[in-house]
C-alpha cells in the first residue's frame, strides 16, 4: 500500500475539510484476492477512537467490488488500474495509476529507498453508511512494515477526483507486507 496524507482545509457538504489518506494497494499473492485498488479515506473522530471513511474506490475486480459493497457498505467502482515497480540499487520506484475508459482519476509516483522497516500494529474501524441510511461500523486490525517514502500524486483534472488536483501530500507511506484483517 503506497499511502498518502492530504490536508483539505475548505470543504463542501460532500467533501468536508480534514486529512484525507489516498493510497494505491496491489493484493498480491496470498490475499484473499489478488486485484488492485485506489482509495480515497478521510479520518473522522468518535471520542479517541479514530474512525476512517472511505469516500471514493476504484478496484480491478467485479468479486472485489461486489463483497465491499456488500458486507462493509464501500463505495467500490471498476476501474483499470496499473501498478509498476522498478529499480536497481538503494531506491525502488513505483509508479501507479487508475482511470475509467481511458479517462484518468489519479496517477502517483513513489520512490523508496531499499531498507529495513519494522513491523507495526494497525487498528481502526472503518465507519460507512448504506444506501438505507444504517451504519456499517467494522473493527479492521493487522500490522505492516511501514516506512516514509517521497510520494507525488496528479488527480485527473476532470476526474472524480478532480477537486484534489494541484495538492501536495504532507506524508507519505509505503504499507509493505501488510496483514488485515476485517470485523477483528
Amino acid at each position: 500500500m503506497w499511502l498518502s496524507l492530504l490536508p483539505v482545509r475548505t470543504g463542501t457538504p460532500e467533501r468536508p475539510p480534514g486529512l484525507y489518506g489516498a493510497a494505491f494497494v496491489d493484493y498480491v499473492e496470498g490475499s484473499t484476492l489478488t486485484y488492485r485498488e485506489l482509495f480515497l479515506a478521510r479520518v473522522v473522530r468518535d471520542g479517541a477512537v479514530p474512525r476512517v471513511h472511505v469516500t471514493d474506490m476504484w478496484v480491478d475486480s467485479e468479486p472485489s467490488r461486489d463483497a465491499g459493497r456488500s458486507l462493509w457498505a464501500v463505495p467500490k467502482d471498476l476501474a483499470e488500474l496499473h501498478v509498476r515497480s522498478r529499480g536497481i540499487g538503494p531506491a525502488r520506484r513505483v509508479s501507479c495509476d487508475a482511470n475509467i475508459n481511458g479517462s484518468p482519476i489519479a496517477a502517483a509516483r513513489f520512490t523508496a529507498p531499499r531498507v529495513p522497516s519494522l513491523r507495526t500494529p494497525i487498528a481502526f474501524a472503518l465507519s460507512q453508511e448504506r444506501e438505507d441510511g444504517s451504519q456499517v461500523v467494522t473493527r479492521v486490525s493487522g500490522t505492516s512494515c511501514n516506512l516514509p517514502v517521497l510520494g507525488r500524486w496528479d488527480f485527473g483534472a476532470h476526474g472524480p477526483l478532480a477537486w484534489l488536483h494541484g495538492r501536495r501530500p504532507v506524508a507519505t507511506l509505503v504499507l509493505s507486507d501488510f496483514r488485515i484483517t476485517f470485523g477483528a
